[in-house]
């Protein structure tokens, strides 16, 4: 008599870039706290789940050409809104402005001021198109990175005046240059307004959604969200 196979958990690709400590590429793969998180909403959903680390282009392009795909760790903005089924959120986002602390030189009171100014910003980023926004010109005042860490590597090596990242990302990356957190200067919060969250393809099954979804709910209720963000943030 033959026995009914298993059904097998339903496949989710997602697609991260280097954003540590939320998202990178680990001794071991991807790790952080957005794809420790992911893994145990989708052992929780019962779910199967492969994570890839990619530039975030990239990353945005295959996940758009995967229909059970998600997309990490995304800033919920208003034009972003009808582009996922969003899941999260996952963390807090405060984006900061940094100079040099041995740039004693930049003066600066506001935002208005970053005009002439070399700034280096993720290309593609929420805050990259804020910056755009605010009229900044590409190539003359806005300085594109690929990442949060070579956006530093210019910054120390004196390729631009300024660079936006997040505050907690800042502090990680100084430490994989031995450097202290006074190394940099704040110079003004640009953007705490947002949270991060995880971007479903539009076209998924709602009920892979909300399986996500409640996975996290019950992830934040019990503890054991606060217990992994222990091990990142604290």
């Amino acid at each position: 008599m033959a026995h009914a196979q298993p059904a097998q958990p339903f496949f989710l690709q997602a697609f991260t870039e280097n954003l540590p400590p939320l998202n990178f590429s680990g001794a071991s793969g991807p790790a952080g706290f957005s794809v420790d998180l992911l893994r145990m909403m989708a052992g929780e959903a019962g779910l199967g789940l492969d994570v890839q680390v990619q530039p975030w282009i990239r990353a945005m392009r295959s996940a758009a050409e995967s229909k059970h795909s998600v997309l990490f760790s995304l800033a919920r903005l208003p034009e972003r809104e009808a582009l996922f089924q969003w899941v999260g959120p996952i963390s807090e986002r405060r984006i900061v402005i940094y100079r040099l602390a041995r740039r004693t030189d930049i003066h600066f009171t506001g935002l208005q001021q970053l005009q002439g100014l070399k700034i280096g910003v993720v290309r593609e980023s929420a805050a990259a198109k804020r910056l755009l926004a605010m009229g900044l010109t590409p190539e003359a005042e806005i300085e594109w990175a690929q990442d949060d860490a070579s956006n530093l590597r210019k910054l120390l090596a004196g390729r631009m005046d300024l660079l936006v990242m997040l505050d907690w990302a800042a502090a990680w990356n100084l430490k994989q240059h031995q450097l202290p957190f006074a190394s940099l200067t704040e110079l003004a919060a640009m953007d705490t307004d947002l949270s991060y969250w995880y971007g479903l393809h539009p076209e998924i099954e709602p009920t892979i959604k909300h399986g996500l979804q409640s996975a996290l709910d019950r992830i934040k209720l019990d503890g054991r969200y606060a217990a992994l963000r222990r091990r990142y943030f604290d």
